[in-house]
């Protein structure tokens, strides 16, 4: 059977294949705690699946407007005005099936074969696939652990060439949890300023995920505004994973390519979800603040308890809900070549899920999610120490 070409470019997210090869375990009877899926255990809110039962039974189960219904456009950028101090008009937002969509509208509007994509890493398993998958070039940028992972203004310039067309970062971050501060910020900004013919791709989705204070967006800085794309959903902050709803600001003509893009793909995003998205940004945020808090006081459990693992090196994340430890104390032992096989080891000798950094951009790490419950982690943290103590 021959197959498309461009599937050889691509790669099945390690994040799925671990939650798949968890599930399967589970099925057989084992005892798995995954933590490789950044997945929030809560449900959505009340009020917003009241919103979509509403919406049912006033006779939302149409054909919706390729970019979105108008209203949650206007929600949208209403959202931005309000806690971002973002002025979008409505033109210059849509919205799509999750921010996954969003980005990869963004990039197959913006990049052609040859092109090269700025990507620092660590970075979201996907952002490289879909600029293969349209034929550009990776560039990654290495953001070590004694940065806390972050990239520098410095190393941005050094990595732009006249192919360079668009640069890819998230903050809050994920795998790291690191957040670029407003002074860091500016510092790429000035850079971009420069280059007024590089977009860049703000991957905003875990910004209410944020234990460090307000959250900071690199579209703020007017001279580059028009560069920008901001790319943000409901999945994280509202606990709406399954519903798949994303959602992406941006110049209008930047937003008309994308709908393009959209139309010829799966068209309007699901109606009864958008209509819970409105219920979502215009209601209240006290659930996300109360995830929140739980998320942080995980988050402080598993940084204290993975330190004191002997031969893990913990940063302190300040935002999304990950932990990103470099774990090459390990690699080399007994069987352990590299992380991959760390992950494999901790999954059938731990019982627990985690996800290769290779999957991400740096080979010297695990992803480890605490999107789960706290008792859960403990005992996690646990099967983890007992599992390394026997490599160490």
């Amino acid at each position: 059977m021959k197959l498309a070409s461009r599937l050889l470019k691509i790669e099945e997210p390690q994040t799925i294949r671990m939650a798949k090869l968890s599930r399967e375990l589970k099925a057989e009877g084992q005892d798995i705690i995954d933590l490789s899926l950044g997945e929030p255990d809560f449900n959505t809110p009340q009020h917003i699946t009241d919103a979509a039962k509403t919406a049912m039974d006033e006779g939302y189960t149409k054909y919706p407007p390729v970019a979105g219904f108008p209203d949650l456009r206007k929600a949208i950028a209403d959202k931005f005005r309000r806690e971002n101090n973002l002025s979008y008009d409505v033109s210059e937002v849509m919205v799509s099936t999750g921010a996954k969509q969003c980005i990869y509208n963004a990039v197959m509007s913006i990049v052609n074969e040859g092109d090269e994509v700025i990507i620092p890493s660590p970075f979201w398993v996907t952002y490289s696939d879909i600029v293969k998958l349209a034929e550009g070039t990776v560039v990654q940028l290495y953001g070590g652990f004694e940065n806390d992972f972050k990239i520098t203004a410095a190393q941005l310039e050094k990595a732009i060439t006249p192919n360079t067309t668009l640069f890819i970062f998230s903050s809050p971050c994920n795998p790291t949890g690191s957040i670029y501060s407003r002074e860091e910020l500016r510092s790429l900004a000035e850079v971009f300023v420069k280059h007024p013919n590089i977009f860049i791709i703000s991957d905003e989705i875990y910004e209410h995920i944020n234990f460090s204070g307000g959250h900071e967006s690199i579209a703020q800085f007017a001279d580059i505004k028009d560069q920008v794309i901001v790319i943000n959903g409901l999945s994280k902050a509202f606990a709406m994973t399954g519903w798949r709803l994303g959602y992406m600001a941006a110049h209008k003509e930047v937003i008309r390519a994308c709908e393009k893009i959209q139309s010829q793909t799966t068209s309007g995003p699901n109606s009864i979800a958008q209509r819970a998205a409105i219920a979502a940004l215009n209601g209240t945020m006290e659930p996300t603040l109360q995830m929140c808090a739980a998320f942080r006081e995980r988050r402080d459990f598993l940084v204290a308890a993975l330190r004191e693992i002997p031969g893990l090196k913990v940063n302190n994340p300040p935002g999304a809900f990950y932990v990103f430890p470099d774990v090459r104390f390990y690699l080399g032992k007994k069987d352990i070549a590299n992380a991959e096989d760390l992950c494999m080891y901790l999954l059938h000798h731990a019982k627990v899920s985690c996800v290769t950094g290779d999957a991400f951009g740096d080979p010297h790490c695990i992803r480890i999610s605490y999107a789960t419950a706290l008792d859960k982690l403990q005992e996690a943290v646990k099967r983890i120490k007992a599992a390394l103590a026997e490599l160490a």
